[in-house]
């Protein structure tokens, strides 16, 4: 019996979201009209400074001209390596204006990362910052451009602000062709390219107006970095509806503090959140005074259950819970988080598919599971990915024949576990391999054993995400001896994550380090991950000194709770002992109850890791 014969067709209904005829446009058309509509209303604001949407259009058409000049042309890709700010948006609409498809750079990853990415990407194009290109060791090229360097400002100034696709002047990219690609981690030693078309993200983003609708007051907050997928709607969805862009300075989408006195300043009406940054930010201060907000969205982990009424009360906004990988343009499926929704159980419902698209939930064999039955999640429809790019196997392993489909359809191959809820919607039940979520960015466990293993004092690695002490989830890394260690007790742990930090982004460096003899084995010969021991507490500096002042035995004591550890010495590094930016929230939440003295930016934390660093920078007088 084939896979679609083996269901009626009256029951293959539910599995997809509303038909929907969308318009042949793509990403500039639809900002181009926009800001043709309402040229002199706010498209976006970047500490405190708002840019008119003819300005931002016309600003765009000059630096696609540039491109246009420098050679790029539809289909090919230009990597951008900007900083976020209104130069990012900038970049990105121009981008796309020239028909190529933007590659977002995280100039805060490993410089070894950024190289592989550039060479994976081959770009036509790089557009990036004076102080971006330096870290990032971009290299010099007549496809570099620096947008801060006085020889490019001055040669945009001369270039026309009119559209490249006026007429006579060219033509707007296709609906199929690449508007973007976002490098994920992956299950080979190297992250991976999702090649997304116009015509996915604009069925998502005529999609979430038609849904959601802002307005001419609406303000959207721009946290989220571009590498990650959900930064597309948070860029576009306001400059395609008129509403305005809220751009959160570097750095500043890690602390909860910051946020939310831009929230309040800027009286923001919509933001994204994962889950884990949402159950922080509620505990902030100054949450309870977003009274501005309208919209909360979440994404990236599945939602506990537990946060529902919490954000409900605190934030008095709709919560919306958005499920979706990239392979399938940022989000699927959509559940609106009602009181007392999902009390009943640990997460909340991902919800019912989007417009044009299809969620099977199958077995093996690729037949529908029945109503409650838990089997594999795919997706079919307008929002598929082209695949990846320059790994034609890959795409077609992941990429697979949608047998419920018209002839020549695909459908993607999620490795989630989902079930259908009887009334019609979904519910997420974990993962059908080992890839796993840390605070929203998807990893591939096997991305980082690669690195490990790549050490020659290392043997055998395997990563794993454990959860030790509730609501605070870390990597931890099992390695055993390689041929060349020379240590008895293993490989100085130390050393291997400064190895994975040069050459990975941070929340892919495991929190703690087990050396083992062997890895354990069932008895069929495979890895037997149940009996991978916890790890001990973190191993405080061996030669680190004791507190001095009583501000620093207070610093000591709020860290060693926060991390779990014992015997914290003043020279222990805060995120070597497994600290990240999100435990840093509630690291400073801790200072400012016990000592008084408020952390109005987590970053002092990264650049003063240590308490006796920290006590320095926040008591220089005691002592």
């Amino acid at each position: 019996m084939s896979p679609s014969s083996a269901v009626p067709a009256t029951a293959r209904v539910p599995w997809h979201g509303s038909p929907r005829r969308l318009p042949p446009v793509t990403l500039p058309e639809l900002f181009e009209a926009q800001a043709a509509a309402t040229p002199d209303r706010t498209a976006l604001v970047f500490e405190g400074s708002g840019t008119r949407y003819d300005r931002l259009d016309a600003d765009a058409n000059r630096l696609a001209h540039l491109l246009l000049a420098r050679g790029v042309r539809p289909g090919d890709r230009v990597a951008v390596a900007v900083p976020r700010s209104a130069d990012l948006v900038v970049a990105l609409l121009a981008v796309v204006k020239s028909g190529a498809a933007y590659v977002p750079v995280d100039t805060d990853h490993p410089r070894d990362r950024v190289r592989h990415l550039l060479r994976d990407c081959a770009p036509r194009a790089v557009l990036t910052t004076t102080p971006a290109a330096e870290a990032l060791d971009v290299p010099d090229g007549d496809g570099v451009v620096v947008l801060d360097d006085p020889h490019t400002t001055a040669s945009l100034a001369a270039l026309p602000t009119s559209s490249p696709a006026a007429p006579g002047r060219g033509a707007p990219p296709a609906p199929g062709d690449p508007a973007y690609v976002i490098y994920t981690s992956g299950s080979t030693g190297h992250p991976k390219g999702v090649v997304v078309p116009h015509r996915a993200v604009v069925n998502r983003l005529l999609w979430m107006q038609d849904t959601y609708r802002l307005e001419a007051d609406d303000r959207v907050l721009q946290k989220t970095p571009a590498g990650f997928d959900v930064s597309v709607w948070e860029f576009f969805w306001p400059l395609i509806t008129g509403a305005t862009l809220v751009i959160v300075r570097p750095g500043g989408h890690k602390d909860p503090g910051h946020l939310a006195r831009l929230i309040r300043a800027e009286r923001v009406t919509t933001v994204h959140f994962v889950p884990s940054m949402l159950r922080y930010f509620l505990q902030s201060p100054g949450a309870s005074g977003c009274d501005t907000l309208r919209r909360v969205f979440c994404s990236g982990e599945a939602l506990p259950a537990d946060l529902v009424e919490p954000c409900l009360r605190v934030l008095g906004a709709d919560l919306h819970n958005l499920y979706g990988p990239t392979e399938a343009t940022v989000d699927v499926t959509a559940w609106h988080c009602l009181p007392g929704s999902g009390a009943a159980s640990v997460t909340v419902p991902i919800g019912r598919p989007v417009w044009n698209t299809g969620a099977y939930v199958l077995d093996g064999a690729l037949c529908p599971a029945a109503p409650g039955g838990i089997g594999e999640l795919y997706l079919a429809g307008a929002q598929l990915a082209h695949g990846y790019l320059g790994r034609p196997g890959l795409t077609a392993e992941s990429f697979v024949p949608d047998p419920f489909g018209a002839p020549g359809t695909r459908m993607y191959r999620t490795g989630d576990l989902a079930a259908w809820h009887g009334d019609g919607y979904l519910l997420f039940h974990g993962r059908a391999d080992h890839q796993v979520k840390v605070r929203g960015f998807r990893i591939e466990p096997a991305e980082i054993e690669a690195a490990l293993t790549a050490r020659p004092e290392v043997g055998q690695a395997v990563v794993v995400l454990r959860e030790d002490r509730p609501g605070d989830p870390r990597l931890v890394a099992y390695v055993t001896p390689g041929p060349l260690t020379a240590r008895r007790d293993g490989p100085d742990t130390a050393l291997l994550r400064d190895a994975l930090t040069a050459r990975l982004p941070d929340y892919m460096v495991p929190a703690a380090f087990v050396t083992l003899d062997a890895l354990p084995l069932t008895p069929n010969g495979k890895l037997d991950r149940r009996a991978l021991p916890a790890p001990g507490s973190p191993a405080p500096a061996r030669a680190g000194r004791e507190p001095r002042t009583p501000e620093e035995r207070t610093l000591c004591a709020l860290a060693a709770e926060i991390l779990g550890a014992d015997g914290l010495t003043i020279d222990d590094n805060f995120f070597h002992l497994g600290g990240n930016s999100l435990l840093a929230v509630g690291y400073a939440a801790g200072i400012h109850t016990a000592l008084g003295t408020p952390i109005e930016d987590v970053r002092v934390f990264f650049e003063a890791p240590t308490v006796a660093e920290l006590a320095a920078r926040l008591f220089p007088t005691a002592g």
